[in-house]
């Protein structure tokens, strides 16, 4: 049985979860309001647990799973702005990036999920992780709002 279209599907999503993880670890460094940063290196570890789970699916598939996120070309860019707003120490700017990253990741899922040739072992895979996502999703989007309205 051939297994690369699912091995492929997923090493992308490992990429971007990885990205993810990133993002949310330079977020906790960076961030100067204690609950964000909490809530980020919570997020880095739940990244790094989920990035562990597909990679562990990849291997079941007898591939072998990405180990790092993604490279120029396809670089995450919600996490490379993110930098941009980190640097300017711009609270509001690191939470709008992160919720913009978080858009980014869900739709990556979503539409793995979408696609007619995945196995049902990997969409399960998938589905799994994205609840997990989906939580992220939900609670940078509250954190976003919840800024907005404070002003």
């Amino acid at each position: 049985m051939d297994n690369s279209h699912d091995i492929s599907v997923l090493n992308t999503l490992i990429a971007t979860t990885l990205d993810s993880m990133k993002g949310y670890r330079e977020s906790a460094e960076d961030s100067e309001n204690t609950s964000h940063a909490q809530f980020f290196r919570e997020m880095a570890e739940e990244r790094s647990q989920v990035a562990s789970d597909l990679q562990q699916q990849v291997r079941s598939l007898g591939g072998d799973p990405e180990m790092d996120s993604s490279t120029a070309g396809a670089a995450h860019r919600g996490w490379l702005d993110l930098k941009a707003a980190i640097t300017g120490h711009d609270e509001q700017a690191v939470v709008n990036e992160v919720e913009r990253g978080e858009d980014y990741i869900k739709g990556k899922f979503e539409a793995a999920l979408k696609d007619d040739e995945l196995s049902a072992a990997a969409r399960g895979a998938i589905e799994q992780c994205l609840g997990s996502i989906r939580k992220g999703h939900d609670r940078a989007s509250q954190m976003k709002h919840a800024m907005e309205h404070a002003d």
